[in-house]
């Protein structure tokens, strides 16, 4: 058994995956936000052609809402962020973008793949053949390729569950999974101190938790749930405190008249007028109903934007208020485990609601620490160089 999983290619592992929707480099940041709309994917490729050689393309790295979330609110475009739609797409990438991304073939071995992600590569870029008689391409020379991810590792070890049987009975604890340098704001600190934070996270698919002042965790700010979303969600961000940012998201596509009329107050109140244009714009539909962007007198703006700025965080413990539609669940409660859960039971949770992570709580929600699926790969790592010696 041991020796038929080892010789399993990459190609097991694109069985099924859609082909990568691309982009030229040359793309607006506008114009990768409407090609996520249009392609109903979370994330879209981007595409350097050689100048030299204009059939010959490179892909530069991918993107998604998160990308464009966080570049809409940094310091340099919150005042502006319509006009920072103009930019280059370019702008978007990090500067190491470059260096995480890592071409693998098909007939590689997914050890070989996996060493890959776990040396620092976060992207891995797969050819596959087109369907038989597909003749649509998104970006005209750029072949077809598809991601792979950690998830995608991390499903085809578990379905291998005979073979590592005996570490999946054990608990995360004994396993030393459990990372205590966790990504956390205060509930009630503005939600633009995550900004930072939900960078890491994306880049390390994992979260930034949101806690009381006792450390319980009362709920999330997941990437994840943010990819899910439209460019209006920025103005939110740019407005609520974390706290009311998660309650924010837990009416995903059609907050209350009343809370949409408490946002738009808030952002007056913070002269951010620039985000208020955002959340009205006609030429990119915000992320609530447009009845709801409807104005009221100003007295009724005030009274909400009042409610909401006075509300303490009164949420039972564990709901995360996070929402993620493209995965058709909604994340009243946080994802968690505890200290002696079984890495069996943390996978199953991983995998059922396709996250990077897990929190670890005690019983009272004071925040332990969390389980990421990278840490979770080196582990199957270390038991594959013991099956390479039998």
């Amino acid at each position: 058994m041991a020796v038929n999983f080892l010789s399993h290619e990459v190609s097991d592992l694109c069985i099924g995956k859609p082909a990568l929707r691309a982009l030229p480099i040359s793309a607006t940041v506008g114009e990768s936000l409407l090609a996520l709309r249009q392609c109903g994917e979370t994330y879209v490729s981007l595409w350097i052609t050689d100048r030299s050689t204009p059939e010959k393309k490179a892909c530069a790295g991918k993107l998604c809402m998160v990308d464009i979330l966080c570049y809409l609110c940094s310091e340099e475009n919150i005042s502006a962020p319509a006009a920072a739609l103009k930019n280059p797409v370019s702008a978007l990438l990090a500067k190491e973008a470059a260096t995480q991304l890592r071409r693998i073939e098909p007939q590689s071995r997914v050890v070989d793949a996996l060493d890959a992600i776990l040396e620092g590569a976060r992207i891995l870029l797969v050819p596959i053949r087109p369907a038989a008689g597909s003749r649509k391409k998104l970006l005209k020379g750029t072949g077809e390729f598809c991601w792979l991810t950690q998830e995608d590792f991390a499903r085809f070890f578990f379905n291998s569950i005979a073979v590592f049987s005996p570490i999946l009975a054990l608990s995360v604890t004994q396993l030393g999974l459990v990372r205590s340098d966790v990504l956390s704001v205060r509930y009630h600190d503005p939600a633009l101190c995550a900004l930072p934070l939900i960078r890491r996270a994306l880049m390390d698919q994992s979260s930034v938790a949101v806690l009381t002042d006792d450390r319980k965790l009362i709920g999330e700010i997941s990437p994840s749930t943010l990819a899910g979303c439209d460019e209006s969600v920025a103005a939110a961000l740019a407005a609520l405190s974390a706290g009311d940012f998660i309650a924010y998201m837990d009416w995903c596509a059609s907050p209350p008249d009343a809370i949409v009329r408490a946002v738009k107050y808030l952002l007056k109140e913070k002269r951010m007028q620039g985000m208020l244009e955002l959340m009205e714009a006609d030429d990119f539909p915000p992320f609530f109903s447009s009845s709801s962007s409807n104005s009221s007198s100003s007295s009724s703006d005030d009274e909400e934007g009042e409610r909401l700025r006075g509300a303490k965080s009164s949420r039972p413990l564990g709901r995360s208020g996070s929402y993620s539609a493209r995965m058709g669940r909604r994340s009243e409660e946080a994802i968690v485990c505890h200290p002696e859960s079984s890495l069996a039971a943390v996978m199953v949770q991983t995998l059922a609601h396709r996250v990077g992570y897990v929190w670890v709580v005690e019983e009272d929600y004071s925040l332990v620490g969390i389980v990421v699926i990278r840490d979770i790969l080196k582990i199957f790592r270390d038991e594959i160089d013991q099956l390479e010696l039998l």
